[in-house]
């Protein structure tokens, strides 16, 4: 924890510094499974694929308890999250939000009072972009045909994440409690996301988080997500996220489990808990995603650089040979299929 707890000291630099880092190959990847961020709140790299619209939420039920103020807190919210791969692979948008309703007891000595209000914790505008996506060159590789192991054992080249970059922009009203700002605000919120898949079922996310810093209250993050598939229709994960901000700062710890009902239908169950008496947090959520699949064929983009060159050459060269042969009036066995020329 001490090396994550230095990048949010310079949050910015770290952004900029994997933003900007050579990228050799840009590919995406759309699962015939529904690809979901839940039940955990980090956003992973890849997005859910072209024409896909997807369908994320969920129901808290909460008790907070304030050290100082004495006070206990009843909490009710809804999150959500609709998501739609436009245009390219590579490329999502979404629209992600939570609404929460509070019912606050005051016990200050003798007299006992109670205030109840609701509004939106967040509503966030964006888009997501896959820059890097390191699994589509393995795919073209193919797997080792001669050595089991090989295929099934770490590699250092497993170490090397997909990346993506969201981009959005907050939509805060005015005379909200949760809202650092008491005037309506819109402000911008950017997420650095990157995910390993590594073998037996595992999957690691970590997210770099800036928002809101075009106002008097920046907030910077991290979130760290580790699922694990127990079988191809349960897993479980645990979860670490961290905010630095002059209005709220906290460390939260997120776990739960997960149950694919259908290709297209996820339901969890997961809980919180923080490391803090102002207020302490302990909450249960239990949610769903299902999504829309209007997606008809994968795309890929092309390599870069002298590989993906010397590829579109060959393919090239292959489909000059294949017309010449033709226009002599022979076909390849493989045109016709009866191995007649």
């Amino acid at each position: 924890m001490k090396e994550t707890t230095n990048c949010m000291h310079h949050p910015i630099l770290l952004f900029l510094i994997l933003v900007f880092t050579p990228l050799l190959q840009v590919s995406a990847q759309y699962t015939d499974m529904i690809n979901t961020n839940r039940p955990g709140v980090s956003q992973g790299a890849f997005s859910v694929g072209t024409n896909v619209l997807q369908l994320e939420t969920g129901f808290s039920l909460g008790k907070e308890e304030h050290r100082l103020f004495n006070t206990e807190t009843d909490a009710f919210s809804w999150d959500y999250s609709l998501r739609y791969g436009l245009l390219k692979e590579e490329l999502e948008i979404s629209l992600i939000g939570e609404f929460q309703s509070n019912t606050v007891n005051f016990a200050n000595s003798s007299v006992v009072s109670e205030d109840k209000f609701a509004n939106f914790r967040s509503n966030t505008l964006g888009a997501k972009y896959l820059f890097y996506d390191p699994y589509r060159k393995r795919q073209l590789e193919g797997p080792n045909l001669y050595s089991w192991k090989a295929n099934n054992r770490f590699q250092w080249a497993d170490l090397i994440p997909a990346i993506s970059l969201y981009a959005g922009v907050n939509f805060d009203f005015e005379d909200n409690p949760f809202s650092p700002e008491f005037e309506q605000t819109i402000s911008p919120k950017f997420v650095l996301s990157t995910q390993n898949n590594w073998i037996g079922g595992w999957v690691f996310v970590t997210n770099i988080i800036v928002d809101r810093v075009t106002t008097d209250f920046p907030t910077y993050g991290y979130i760290v997500t580790l699922t694990h598939s127990v079988t191809d229709y349960f897993s479980v994960f645990l979860e670490n996220q961290g905010l630095k901000s002059d209005f709220y700062a906290d460390q939260l710890l997120r776990g739960g489990a997960a149950v694919l009902i259908n290709k297209d239908l996820h339901v969890d169950l997961s809980g919180m808990v923080n490391f803090k008496d102002t207020p302490s947090r302990l909450y249960v959520r239990v949610g769903a995603a299902y999504r829309f699949d209007m997606h008809s064929k994968d795309e890929f983009i092309e390599e870069k650089g002298k590989s993906g060159r010397d590829k579109r050459r060959k393919e090239k060269n292959k489909k000059e040979k294949k017309n010449n042969k033709r226009k002599d009036g022979f076909e390849d066995e493989d045109d016709n299929g009866d191995g007649r020329l």
